[in-house]
């Protein structure tokens, strides 16, 4: 937006303008999006986890957690310890939807919306811990239609 500013008027609007920068004037004049991307917005709670006088590794605290149980689950499931590994992997998937639906800033484990995130962790987490549940031999949850539609496409 143009500003049409008369001798001690306040400025009115034109056309359309973004908002002010640190000195009060229009960062772009004009709505059409720049053709180079300068920089990305943080996604919602990206910040630190911790302060920043904190060392690195306690500022991302959160996501530091769901890989170290993640990477213990695939160590052992990699031991043969497969039900127990791919279920802590599933857990940490949904540890980490809870960290983001209950901490106000999660670091990298900040992708997305924190909606987004939070689906995205939780029905992969609910998704793994369910297979691996079913997993043969001597599966530990058996969901009937599921034996049903095997018999009935493979069988």
């Amino acid at each position: 937006m143009r500003h049409a500013v008369n001798a001690g008027d306040e400025p009115t609007a034109i056309d359309a303008v973004s908002a002010p920068d640190a000195e009060g004037k229009p960062r772009r004049t004009t709505r059409r999006f720049p053709r180079i991307t300068r920089d990305t917005a943080r996604p919602e709670g990206g910040g630190r986890a911790a302060p920043g006088d904190a060392p690195a590794p306690a500022r991302q605290w959160p996501i530091l957690t769901v890989l170290s149980a993640v990477g213990l689950g695939l160590l052992l499931t990699a031991l043969d310890v497969f039900r127990f590994g791919t279920i802590l992997i599933g857990a940490a998937l949904l540890a980490g939807a809870v960290m983001r639906w209950t901490l106000p800033s999660v670091g990298m484990l900040a992708v997305r919306s924190r909606f987004t995130d939070m689906l995205t962790y939780g029905v992969l987490g609910v998704a793994i811990v369910l297979l691996a549940l079913m997993a043969q031999p001597n599966p530990l949850l058996e969901i009937p239609f599921l034996d049903d539609t095997l018999h009935f496409t493979v069988r």
